[in-house]
């Protein structure tokens, strides 16, 4: 009897808490419907299919696929998969020389590092590696691929390369590479003095020791004379958000806000303010940024533009600010899911929308290049850091272009003249110029 009046006031409190809160029983119910969906192809391929196949594979397909609905960045990793992503990289490995991320389901190039195997291999921004030794990169986790890339200085690695054509419907412009791996000891930034004491900085990565070498390069700068700057984030793909912050704080006054991310769990909304006085808060400030500037680079670009703090010029960045979290799961697989976005200080979400085309940040100046243009520059930024340094092909091979090394000896009057033009940069030092002539001005005077 006690028995049965239990089982009558547990279902009596089932019923109540239904009545009390409908949606859970609907919610529970729309879950079920959905597993049962998953748990019904399971059975049927188990059953039916003309194989025999791991009821295991088939969990982690349906896993990834799910995953794969979402965004580039979240991803669901199988654990030997997931065992390799946790392991440690060391600060100097055998590589190609390139920063990468995944950009439509494929490793896209960011931008290929100067004097490195891959920028020999006139590797550009934007080229899609599809393969890496025939192993496709469409939705590979990002980790993964580069470990692929990574290997002994002196073993090879044969991709094969995709770029856009200058026709938006004609195909792919294919092309195989094989590269000899080098030992790659990458820099964050560099620095130089440009005309009428401005002082330009290309910060190349936020990397752990980027906000050290950003101050040491601003004092070195500072020294020489410097009375304004410009800071080059073009071809950045971004970094450590602590990087980001730190370096803005440099040029924001107190209690500023620089970055602050946002979910749907209200635990996931942080904010990232200046604090205490900033050592150059008043120095003219002009921000490069181009549609490869992604991550830190536009939470930096974003919080001086909102802030008022500089003029942001280029084109608009490419819009990623998406926080993941890494979830261990309990068969030692884990998914790297999106739990939240980052939005400038004036609210704007910095994670591109291609439907609604928002996202990124939009410069104040707006100054496009075009891709011939761009592959000179980046030479050009080769020659001026590492002068008299000849572009040479790997050993037995000819350029991948199948023309002559640069010819050192060309008069300099000469390649003065082949030399392209950065307008984005010309722009930023004319802004500066009539910033310092127009403060001179005494209207009424």
């Amino acid at each position: 009897m006690k028995k049965m009046r239990k089982i009558v006031l547990v279902t009596l409190s089932a019923l109540a808490i239904g009545a009390v809160f409908p949606y859970v029983n609907f919610a529970v119910d729309q879950t079920y419907q959905h597993l049962k969906i998953i748990v019904d192809v399971l059975e049927l391929i188990k059953d039916s299919y003309v194989d025999p196949i791991e009821p295991q594979k088939l969990v982690y397909g349906a896993a990834k696929g799910m995953v794969a609905e979402l965004d580039d960045y979240s991803q669901f990793m199988e654990p030997d998969v997931y065992e390799r992503v946790k392991s440690d990289t060391e600060g100097e490995f055998g590589g190609i020389g390139i920063r990468v991320d995944m950009r439509d389901g494929w490793l896209t190039v960011v931008t290929p590092l100067p004097n490195t195997p891959a920028f020999r291999a006139q590797m550009l921004p934007g080229d899609k590696i599809i393969k890496i030794e025939g192993e496709s990169t469409k939705d590979m986790v990002i980790d993964v691929a580069i470990k692929k890339l990574r290997g002994t200085p002196g073993t090879q690695v044969k991709i094969t390369t995709a770029r856009d054509p200058e026709d938006k419907n004609a195909d792919w412009i294919t092309r195989d590479i094989t590269i000899i791996r080098e030992l790659i000891k990458t820099e964050n930034l560099r620095h130089r003095m440009l005309d009428g004491k401005i002082g330009y900085i290309k910060l190349i990565e936020f990397t752990g020791h980027a906000t050290e070498n950003f101050v040491k390069s601003m004092e070195d700068l500072k020294g020489k004379g410097m009375e304004a700057l410009v800071i080059d984030l073009r071809y950045n793909p971004g970094g450590l958000l602590a990087s980001a912050v730190d370096i803005s704080k440099l040029f924001l006054g107190s209690s500023q806000m620089i970055v602050y991310t946002k979910g749907r769990k209200a635990e996931n909304y942080q904010e990232f303010k200046s604090n205490g006085s900033a050592p150059f808060e008043s120095l003219p400030l002009v921000i490069l940024v181009n549609r490869y500037s992604a991550s830190a680079s536009e939470i930096v670009a974003g919080a001086m533009q909102d802030n008022k703090r500089a003029v942001v010029i280029g084109e608009r960045t490419f819009g990623k600010a998406s926080v993941q979290s890494m979830i261990p799961l309990s068969d030692k697989s884990a998914l790297r899911l999106t739990i939240a976005k980052y939005y400038t200080p004036s609210g704007k979400s910095i994670q591109h929308d291609a439907k609604n085309e928002t996202g990124g940040i939009t410069p104040d100046i707006t100054v496009k290049v075009q891709v011939e243009t761009e592959k000179k520059l980046l030479q050009q930024a080769e020659e001026i850091y590492y002068p008299g340094k000849e572009e040479k092909p790997e050993a037995g091979k000819k350029p991948a272009d199948g023309k002559k090394p640069a010819d050192d000896k060309k008069p300099a009057a000469d390649k003065k003249k082949d030399e392209a033009k950065d307008e984005v940069l010309d722009r930023a030092v004319e802004l500066l110029h009539a910033r310092e002539v127009l403060g001179n001005l005494r209207p009424g005077k």
